[in-house]
């Protein structure tokens, strides 16, 4: 307990900042980026006693060492900031949309059957299609729990992390259904001899369109939010629905429409998934990255370009700790400690962003 005066009066109080300049914000968070480091330096020093500076020299090799990682992990950064440019609408809504794991599966296995069954189109019209098709996959399945709670505010938080369960079982379902060579319980790379349905290659990568597409849907997804009158109806909904009805906004449509467009993107992540990258389907074609966007949109304030940022500093994460697992004699769960603990700092940056300590006798005089 901090001391307190005779009045009452604590010796650190905690108050809630007004506003924050952008550069302060960005000072905040790369100085609480520097500090995780630093304690991870003198964690993995006093439990392996390897030098820091070889271990993090190690984790940007293995994210950006070669031409082959660097697209493996700019492939990671466009899935996760693809979903969650995805959610920044429900979210901003103050709608809990947990499902995106679901919809990515419903988007890829769409996609897949699109490759599966209309290998015989022209490529750029089955392309077109599998895009059209993993849009509407995943729009549909976030309609379901935006119509629920649109008509009898159920609890979307649930409602939408349930369907990541049946998302799943259809998944295993339909890679039953496809599996080749038959009983090998995978679908195998799809039209492996043709490539119908794959991406074309772009300055020597398939990857390439993933990016194409991932930036264009963050420059258009700024725009909706923020200059769009749908835009202005989701961050009203968002801060109060009493105040949106009171001002005529019909907060059902708005809940309905910002969630066919949230579903519809995290489908065209499915998309891209296995069109662009595994050119398979399965229950890790997700891969948890539907949660992992959850960071991501939300440590972004659903600003599009933060967005991009956050995914390029997970996927560095991701593919850095897989390479000093296997090059530091680090095990795994060794470097996905270090993961948590820089994304804890991170996360632990957001409070020094919203509130300010008042020291007694400092009242409006400043802050610490």
């Amino acid at each position: 307990m901090p001391e307190k005066k005779k009045n009452g009066e604590p010796l650190i109080r905690l108050a809630k900042r007004d506003s924050l300049a952008p550069a302060a914000r960005i000072g905040i968070r790369l100085g609480s980026l520097l500090i995780a480091l630093l304690f991870c330096g003198i964690l993995i020093f006093a439990i392996t006693g390897l030098n820091p500076v070889v271990v993090y020299r190690t984790m940007f090799e293995g994210a950006f060492g070669t031409k082959t990682r660097i697209w493996s992990t700019v492939k990671e950064m466009m899935m996760l900031a693809c979903i969650a440019i995805g959610l920044a609408p429900a979210f901003k809504m103050r709608f809990w949309n947990i499902g995106a794991e679901g919809q990515v599966l419903i988007g890829g296995i769409v996609t897949a059957a699109c490759m599966l069954y209309l290998k015989t189109l022209p490529s750029p019209l089955l392309l077109a299609l599998m895009f059209a098709g993993s849009a509407v996959a995943g729009a549909l399945w976030a309609l379901l729990p935006a119509v629920f709670k649109a008509k009898w505010n159920t609890n979307e938080t649930l409602f939408t992390l349930m369907m990541n369960y049946v998302a799943i079982q259809l998944t295993s379902f339909f890679v039953a259904k496809w599996e080749n060579p038959f009983g090998s319980n995978t679908v195998g790379i799809i039209n492996q001899n043709g490539m119908q349905g794959w991406f074309p290659a772009l300055f020597g990568t398939r990857y390439f369109i993933s990016v194409i597409l991932v930036l264009l849907f963050a420059v258009l997804m700024f725009v909706y939010l923020k200059y769009t009158k749908h835009g202005y109806e989701i961050a009203v909904v968002g801060a109060s629905e009493n105040t949106a009805r009171y001002a005529g906004i019909n907060v059902g449509w708005v809940m309905i429409r910002t969630m066919l467009l949230s579903g519809a993107i995290c489908g065209l992540a499915g998309f891209m998934a296995v069109a662009g990258a595994s050119h398979t389907i399965s229950v890790s074609t997700a891969g948890g990255r539907g949660f992992t966007a959850i960071i991501v949109a939300w440590l972004a304030r659903f600003d599009s370009a933060t967005m991009l940022l956050i995914s390029l500093l997970l996927a560095f994460l991701q593919s850095g700790a897989g390479e000093i697992a296997s090059k530091c004699k680090l095990n795994d769960y060794a470097s996905q400690m270090i993961i948590g603990i820089i994304l804890f700092f991170i996360l632990g940056s957001e409070f020094f962003i919203n509130y300010r300590c008042i020291f007694r006798g400092k009242a409006g005089k400043g802050e610490a």
